[in-house]
């Protein structure tokens, strides 16, 4: 684009607002999903990845108390 061209008003748009991929009922499931997927899983690699990940959906979903 030159100095002299206009932007279209498609290119000055602001994005809209964000909205959530998953909800919180998704989050829960997924938590669950992991944690019998942990359960079966004897690579230790594996199962530190499962766990960290386990954890961080926990910060976003913390469990019932």
């Amino acid at each position: 684009m030159s100095d002299t061209d206009t932007p279209s008003p498609a290119q000055t748009r602001e994005p809209g607002r964000a909205r959530a991929l998953l909800s919180t009922a998704d989050m829960k499931l997924l938590r669950r999903a992991l944690e019998s997927h942990a359960r079966g899983t004897e690579d230790r690699n594996e199962l530190a990845k499962i766990n960290a990940l386990h954890h961080r959906l926990g910060t976003y979903v913390p469990d019932p108390e």
